[in-house]
């Protein structure tokens, strides 16, 4: 089972380099911040994968939830920011 988790965050590792190149590379300042949305939840995902390969589960929970807080504060000071500049 931990292979499994293992060769699930490396997919994930190689869907976020694939993020990673819209968020550099986006058309619109709007592509680019849900670019590093996604990119924030995928590493939530594994981060919960890497408590379960390390049973640890508790901990990295934790971790992850609070990154996913921090994930969507950011994503929500983006929007105001821009709801402010008048672009979208």
């Amino acid at each position: 089972m931990v292979d499994f988790f293992h060769w699930t965050s490396v997919a994930l590792g190689m869907m976020i380099l694939f993020c990673l190149y819209r968020g550099i590379r986006g058309p619109g300042f709007l592509n680019r911040i849900v670019a590093v949305n996604v990119i924030g939840t995928k590493i939530v995902i594994i981060l919960a994968l890497i408590g379960f390969m390390y049973n640890r589960i508790d901990m990295f929970v934790d971790i992850s939830v609070v990154y996913a807080l921090l994930n969507f504060i950011g994503t929500l000071a983006a929007a105001k920011f821009l709801e402010r500049k008048g672009t979208v």
